[in-house]
Protein backbone atom coordinates (compact mmCIF):
# COMPACT_ATOMS: atom_id res chain seq x y z
CA UNK A 1 0.00 0.00 0.00
CA UNK A 2 2.76 2.43 0.97
CA UNK A 3 4.95 1.57 -2.02
CA UNK A 4 2.07 2.01 -4.48
CA UNK A 5 1.27 5.28 -2.73
CA UNK A 6 4.88 6.32 -3.36
CA UNK A 7 4.59 5.45 -7.04
CA UNK A 8 1.35 7.44 -7.18
CA UNK A 9 3.10 10.47 -5.71
CA UNK A 10 6.30 10.26 -7.76
CA UNK A 11 4.42 9.83 -11.05
CA UNK A 12 2.02 12.68 -10.27
CA UNK A 13 -0.95 10.32 -10.47
CA UNK A 14 -2.74 11.23 -7.26
CA UNK A 15 -5.12 13.77 -8.77
CA UNK A 16 -6.27 11.63 -11.69
CA UNK A 17 -9.43 10.54 -9.84
CA UNK A 18 -11.25 13.71 -8.85
CA UNK A 19 -14.00 12.09 -6.76
CA UNK A 20 -14.03 10.20 -3.49
CA UNK A 21 -16.18 7.10 -3.57
CA UNK A 22 -15.24 5.06 -0.50
CA UNK A 23 -17.82 2.33 -1.14
CA UNK A 24 -18.74 2.65 -4.81
CA UNK A 25 -16.11 3.26 -7.46
CA UNK A 26 -14.22 -0.01 -7.11
CA UNK A 27 -14.82 -0.68 -10.81
CA UNK A 28 -12.71 1.47 -13.18
CA UNK A 29 -14.20 3.20 -16.25
CA UNK A 30 -15.51 0.66 -18.73
CA UNK A 31 -15.59 1.65 -22.38
CA UNK A 32 -14.66 4.83 -24.23
CA UNK A 33 -17.61 6.86 -22.98
CA UNK A 34 -16.80 6.35 -19.29
CA UNK A 35 -13.11 7.03 -19.89
CA UNK A 36 -13.93 10.28 -21.68
CA UNK A 37 -16.14 11.37 -18.77
CA UNK A 38 -13.34 10.69 -16.27
CA UNK A 39 -10.84 12.50 -18.51
CA UNK A 40 -13.12 15.53 -18.82
CA UNK A 41 -13.33 15.76 -15.03
CA UNK A 42 -9.54 15.68 -14.84
CA UNK A 43 -9.35 18.48 -17.40
CA UNK A 44 -11.16 20.80 -14.97
CA UNK A 45 -8.36 20.84 -12.37
CA UNK A 46 -5.19 23.02 -12.39
CA UNK A 47 -2.81 20.06 -12.76
CA UNK A 48 -4.14 19.34 -16.24
CA UNK A 49 -4.57 22.97 -17.25
CA UNK A 50 -1.09 24.10 -16.14
CA UNK A 51 1.12 20.99 -16.15
CA UNK A 52 -0.46 18.23 -18.24
CA UNK A 53 -2.44 20.04 -20.92
CA UNK A 54 -0.59 17.95 -23.52
CA UNK A 55 -2.06 14.72 -22.13
CA UNK A 56 -3.99 12.39 -24.40
CA UNK A 57 -6.52 9.86 -23.13
CA UNK A 58 -3.71 7.27 -23.21
CA UNK A 59 -1.53 9.41 -20.94
CA UNK A 60 -4.47 9.89 -18.60
CA UNK A 61 -5.07 6.15 -18.36
CA UNK A 62 -1.47 5.64 -17.21
CA UNK A 63 -1.72 7.99 -14.24
CA UNK A 64 -5.28 6.84 -13.51
CA UNK A 65 -3.99 3.29 -13.12
CA UNK A 66 -1.72 4.07 -10.14
CA UNK A 67 -4.30 6.11 -8.22
CA UNK A 68 -6.96 3.47 -8.93
CA UNK A 69 -4.63 0.68 -7.77
CA UNK A 70 -3.82 2.62 -4.62
CA UNK A 71 -7.50 3.00 -3.76
CA UNK A 72 -8.25 -0.61 -4.72
CA UNK A 73 -5.60 -1.89 -2.30
CA UNK A 74 -7.12 0.32 0.41
CA UNK A 75 -10.51 -1.32 -0.16
CA UNK A 76 -8.89 -4.75 -0.16
CA UNK A 77 -7.23 -4.02 3.19
CA UNK A 78 -10.68 -3.20 4.57
CA UNK A 79 -12.02 -6.54 3.33
CA UNK A 80 -9.01 -8.41 4.73
CA UNK A 81 -9.78 -6.86 8.11
CA UNK A 82 -13.57 -7.10 8.19
CA UNK A 83 -14.11 -10.73 7.12
CA UNK A 84 -11.82 -12.33 9.75
CA UNK A 85 -13.00 -9.80 12.35
CA UNK A 86 -16.64 -10.75 11.79
CA UNK A 87 -15.74 -14.44 11.94
CA UNK A 88 -13.84 -14.08 15.22
CA UNK A 89 -16.67 -12.05 16.72
CA UNK A 90 -19.24 -14.69 15.75
CA UNK A 91 -17.03 -17.44 17.16
CA UNK A 92 -16.36 -15.36 20.31
CA UNK A 93 -12.61 -15.66 19.86
CA UNK A 94 -11.77 -12.06 20.77
CA UNK A 95 -11.09 -10.99 24.34
CA UNK A 96 -12.48 -7.59 25.42
CA UNK A 97 -8.99 -6.10 25.11
CA UNK A 98 -8.49 -7.52 21.61
CA UNK A 99 -11.95 -6.32 20.59
CA UNK A 100 -11.03 -2.78 21.59
CA UNK A 101 -7.73 -2.99 19.75
CA UNK A 102 -9.40 -4.35 16.62
CA UNK A 103 -11.97 -1.55 16.59
CA UNK A 104 -9.17 0.95 17.21
CA UNK A 105 -7.27 -0.35 14.17
CA UNK A 106 -10.44 -0.24 12.07
CA UNK A 107 -10.94 3.37 13.14
CA UNK A 108 -7.38 4.23 12.14
CA UNK A 109 -7.96 2.64 8.74
CA UNK A 110 -11.11 4.69 8.21
CA UNK A 111 -9.33 7.85 9.34
CA UNK A 112 -6.54 7.11 6.86
CA UNK A 113 -9.03 6.89 4.01
CA UNK A 114 -10.57 10.22 4.98
CA UNK A 115 -7.15 11.89 5.26
CA UNK A 116 -6.26 10.48 1.83
CA UNK A 117 -9.23 12.28 0.29
CA UNK A 118 -8.48 15.41 2.35
CA UNK A 119 -5.02 15.34 0.80
CA UNK A 120 -6.31 14.84 -2.75
CA UNK A 121 -8.88 17.62 -2.39
CA UNK A 122 -6.06 20.13 -1.73
CA UNK A 123 -4.93 19.78 -5.35
CA UNK A 124 -8.28 20.04 -7.10
CA UNK A 125 -8.79 23.81 -7.09
CA UNK A 126 -5.73 26.02 -6.70
CA UNK A 127 -2.65 23.76 -6.65
CA UNK A 128 -1.11 21.60 -9.36
CA UNK A 129 -0.23 18.94 -6.78
CA UNK A 130 -1.43 18.00 -3.32
CA UNK A 131 -0.41 19.94 -0.22
CA UNK A 132 2.90 18.60 1.08
CA UNK A 133 1.63 19.08 4.64
CA UNK A 134 -1.42 16.93 3.99
CA UNK A 135 0.79 14.43 2.16
CA UNK A 136 2.96 14.13 5.29
CA UNK A 137 -0.10 13.66 7.51
CA UNK A 138 -1.40 10.95 5.15
CA UNK A 139 1.94 9.12 5.19
CA UNK A 140 2.46 9.39 8.95
CA UNK A 141 -1.08 8.10 9.60
CA UNK A 142 -0.30 5.09 7.41
CA UNK A 143 2.87 4.42 9.40
CA UNK A 144 1.04 4.84 12.72
CA UNK A 145 -1.70 2.44 11.63
CA UNK A 146 0.87 -0.14 10.65
CA UNK A 147 2.88 0.51 13.83
CA UNK A 148 -0.03 -0.28 16.14
CA UNK A 149 -0.91 -3.33 14.03
CA UNK A 150 2.64 -4.65 14.29
CA UNK A 151 2.89 -3.95 18.02
CA UNK A 152 -0.40 -5.72 18.76
CA UNK A 153 0.72 -8.64 16.59
CA UNK A 154 4.02 -8.93 18.45
CA UNK A 155 2.13 -9.14 21.75
CA UNK A 156 0.06 -12.00 20.35
CA UNK A 157 3.06 -13.80 18.86
CA UNK A 158 5.16 -13.73 22.03
CA UNK A 159 3.14 -12.82 25.14
CA UNK A 160 5.58 -14.35 27.63
CA UNK A 161 7.76 -12.13 29.83
CA UNK A 162 11.30 -11.69 28.58
CA UNK A 163 14.36 -12.85 30.50
CA UNK A 164 16.47 -10.79 32.87
CA UNK A 165 17.51 -7.45 31.39
CA UNK A 166 18.90 -4.00 32.09
CA UNK A 167 16.94 -2.71 29.12
CA UNK A 168 14.86 -0.26 31.17
CA UNK A 169 17.79 2.14 31.37
CA UNK A 170 17.79 2.29 27.54
CA UNK A 171 14.02 2.63 27.18
CA UNK A 172 13.80 6.44 27.12
CA UNK A 173 16.63 6.57 24.59
CA UNK A 174 14.81 4.06 22.36
CA UNK A 175 11.66 6.18 22.63
CA UNK A 176 13.62 9.31 21.69
CA UNK A 177 15.16 7.56 18.71
CA UNK A 178 11.76 6.31 17.56
CA UNK A 179 10.32 9.83 17.84
CA UNK A 180 13.15 11.18 15.70
CA UNK A 181 12.51 8.50 13.09
CA UNK A 182 8.87 9.62 12.88
CA UNK A 183 9.93 13.26 12.43
CA UNK A 184 12.43 12.17 9.78
CA UNK A 185 9.72 10.27 7.88
CA UNK A 186 7.51 13.36 8.05
CA UNK A 187 10.27 15.50 6.57
CA UNK A 188 10.83 12.85 3.93
CA UNK A 189 7.21 13.43 2.91
CA UNK A 190 7.86 17.20 2.85
CA UNK A 191 10.86 16.60 0.58
CA UNK A 192 8.73 14.49 -1.77
CA UNK A 193 5.82 16.93 -1.77
CA UNK A 194 8.01 19.97 -2.47
CA UNK A 195 10.29 18.12 -4.95
CA UNK A 196 13.10 19.24 -2.66
CA UNK A 197 15.20 16.20 -3.53
CA UNK A 198 15.94 17.72 -6.93
CA UNK A 199 17.66 20.74 -5.33
CA UNK A 200 21.29 20.53 -4.17
CA UNK A 201 21.86 17.01 -5.46
CA UNK A 202 25.35 16.66 -3.97
CA UNK A 203 26.59 14.91 -0.84
CA UNK A 204 27.72 15.45 1.88
CA UNK A 205 27.71 19.19 1.13
CA UNK A 206 24.76 21.02 -0.41
CA UNK A 207 26.23 22.37 -3.65
CA UNK A 208 29.52 22.99 -1.86
CA UNK A 209 27.97 24.53 1.26
CA UNK A 210 27.46 23.12 4.74
CA UNK A 211 24.53 25.48 5.28
CA UNK A 212 23.06 26.70 1.96
CA UNK A 213 22.75 30.46 1.55
CA UNK A 214 19.05 30.31 0.63
CA UNK A 215 18.04 28.39 3.76
CA UNK A 216 16.26 31.47 5.18
CA UNK A 217 15.00 32.98 1.94
CA UNK A 218 11.31 32.76 2.93
CA UNK A 219 9.69 35.61 4.92
CA UNK A 220 9.21 33.79 8.26
CA UNK A 221 10.82 31.06 10.34
CA UNK A 222 7.82 28.73 10.03
CA UNK A 223 7.62 29.28 6.28
CA UNK A 224 11.26 28.28 5.97
CA UNK A 225 10.92 25.23 8.21
CA UNK A 226 7.81 23.86 6.51
CA UNK A 227 7.65 25.39 3.00
CA UNK A 228 11.18 26.27 1.86
CA UNK A 229 12.44 23.26 -0.20
CA UNK A 230 16.07 24.04 0.62
CA UNK A 231 15.42 24.25 4.37
CA UNK A 232 13.29 21.12 4.29
CA UNK A 233 16.07 19.17 2.56
CA UNK A 234 18.63 20.55 5.03
CA UNK A 235 16.51 19.43 8.01
CA UNK A 236 16.00 16.01 6.42
CA UNK A 237 19.77 15.65 6.05
CA UNK A 238 20.42 16.87 9.59
CA UNK A 239 18.03 14.37 11.14
CA UNK A 240 19.60 11.58 9.05
CA UNK A 241 23.03 12.28 10.54
CA UNK A 242 21.56 12.68 14.04
CA UNK A 243 19.72 9.35 13.87
CA UNK A 244 22.84 7.58 12.55
CA UNK A 245 24.91 8.98 15.42
CA UNK A 246 22.33 8.14 18.10
CA UNK A 247 21.73 4.63 16.77
CA UNK A 248 25.47 3.99 16.72
CA UNK A 249 25.70 5.22 20.31
CA UNK A 250 22.79 2.98 21.36
CA UNK A 251 24.41 -0.04 19.71
CA UNK A 252 27.76 0.59 21.43
CA UNK A 253 26.24 1.27 24.86
CA UNK A 254 24.01 -1.78 24.63
CA UNK A 255 27.09 -4.00 24.25
CA UNK A 256 27.95 -3.17 27.86
CA UNK A 257 24.50 -4.00 29.25
CA UNK A 258 22.72 -7.22 30.12
CA UNK A 259 19.95 -7.43 27.52
CA UNK A 260 17.56 -10.12 26.38
CA UNK A 261 18.12 -11.83 23.06
CA UNK A 262 15.15 -9.95 21.61
CA UNK A 263 16.51 -6.58 22.75
CA UNK A 264 19.93 -7.26 21.23
CA UNK A 265 18.28 -8.45 18.03
CA UNK A 266 16.09 -5.34 17.83
CA UNK A 267 19.09 -2.99 18.07
CA UNK A 268 20.90 -4.98 15.38
CA UNK A 269 17.83 -4.77 13.14
CA UNK A 270 17.63 -1.05 13.78
CA UNK A 271 21.28 -0.53 12.85
CA UNK A 272 21.00 -2.63 9.68
CA UNK A 273 17.77 -0.96 8.52
CA UNK A 274 19.21 2.49 9.21
CA UNK A 275 22.46 1.77 7.34
CA UNK A 276 20.58 0.60 4.25
CA UNK A 277 18.16 3.52 4.47
CA UNK A 278 20.96 6.07 4.79
CA UNK A 279 22.70 4.69 1.69
CA UNK A 280 19.44 4.68 -0.26
CA UNK A 281 18.82 8.29 0.78
CA UNK A 282 22.22 9.38 -0.52
CA UNK A 283 21.75 7.52 -3.82
CA UNK A 284 18.25 9.00 -4.21
CA UNK A 285 19.73 12.45 -3.78
CA UNK A 286 22.68 11.90 -6.13
CA UNK A 287 20.38 10.57 -8.87
CA UNK A 288 18.04 13.57 -8.51
CA UNK A 289 15.20 11.32 -7.30
CA UNK A 290 15.39 8.45 -9.73
CA UNK A 291 11.94 6.87 -9.29
CA UNK A 292 12.98 3.22 -8.65
CA UNK A 293 15.66 4.36 -6.16
CA UNK A 294 13.24 6.79 -4.50
CA UNK A 295 10.71 3.97 -4.09
CA UNK A 296 13.34 1.78 -2.45
CA UNK A 297 14.13 4.69 -0.15
CA UNK A 298 10.48 4.98 0.85
CA UNK A 299 10.25 1.23 1.42
CA UNK A 300 13.45 1.49 3.45
CA UNK A 301 11.73 4.02 5.71
CA UNK A 302 9.01 1.46 6.30
CA UNK A 303 11.51 -1.19 7.37
CA UNK A 304 13.33 1.30 9.57
CA UNK A 305 10.05 2.25 11.22
CA UNK A 306 9.25 -1.45 11.69
CA UNK A 307 12.62 -1.98 13.37
CA UNK A 308 11.79 0.94 15.64
CA UNK A 309 8.43 -0.60 16.61
CA UNK A 310 10.14 -3.95 17.24
CA UNK A 311 12.69 -2.20 19.49
CA UNK A 312 9.93 -0.46 21.43
CA UNK A 313 8.19 -3.78 21.94
CA UNK A 314 11.33 -5.50 23.16
CA UNK A 315 12.26 -2.71 25.57
CA UNK A 316 8.75 -2.12 26.98
CA UNK A 317 7.62 -5.73 27.47
CA UNK A 318 7.74 -7.18 30.95
CA UNK A 319 10.84 -9.06 32.06
CA UNK A 320 11.06 -12.01 34.39
CA UNK A 321 12.44 -9.65 37.07
CA UNK A 322 9.31 -7.46 36.83
CA UNK A 323 7.06 -10.52 37.02
CA UNK A 324 8.72 -11.55 40.31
Amino acid sequence: MVVVGGITRLTGSGLSITEWKPIMGAVPPMGDEEWNIAFEKYKQIPQYQIVNSHFTISDFKQIFFWEYLHRLIARFIGVVFLIPFAWFVIKKKLSPAMMKRSLFLFGLGGLQGFIGWYMVSSGLQDLTSVSHIRLAVHLITAFITFGFTLYFALELIDPRPAGESEGRKHLNFVRLLFGLIIIQIMYGAFVAGLHAGKIHTTFPLMSGQVIPSDILSYPSFLKNVFDNPVTVQFIHRFFAFAIVFLTGWLWLSSRKSILTGGQKKSINYLLIALSIQFILGVVTLLTAVNIPIALLHQAGAFFLFSAGVFSLFQFTRKTSQQRV
